[in-house]
């Protein structure tokens, strides 16, 4: 099995700065992708930014220029900074991981969600 914990959601005024972490534990074989999705009270969840190995990060357009996703590979880590955040920003967000635990069984998880809340 594969853990993936969450740290760094919070309260924060518009404009401010939060910085996430996810750490992925467990029987890994290879990641091949790591990322973040949020979901907002009575919305979907949607994608904010996701980063393949070996490819090129891609991100939702409403936090483009504002948020940057980055990976530690050596710990299986990935990170969301997120800077000039904004109220519509706020949402429990969710990192996932799409791995091979095995040869030839590709799974995907979930960590449990961390708040982040962007005052006005």
């Amino acid at each position: 099995q594969v853990q993936l914990v969450e740290s760094g959601g919070g309260l924060v005024q518009a404009g401010g700065s939060l910085r996430l972490s996810c750490v992925a534990s467990g029987s890994i074989l290879h990641i091949v992708e790591m990322g973040w999705y949020r979901q907002a009270p009575g919305k979907q969840r949607e994608l904010v930014a996701a980063d393949p190995s070996g490819g090129t990060t891609n991100y939702a357009d409403s936090v483009k220029g504002r948020f940057t996703i980055s990976r530690d590979n050596a710990k299986n880590t990935v990170y969301l900074q997120m800077n000039s955040l904004k109220p519509e920003d706020t949402a429990v967000y969710y990192c996932n991981a799409r791995l091979f635990i095995t040869y030839g069984r590709f799974e995907t998880y979930w960590g449990q969600g961390t708040l982040v809340t962007v005052s006005s």
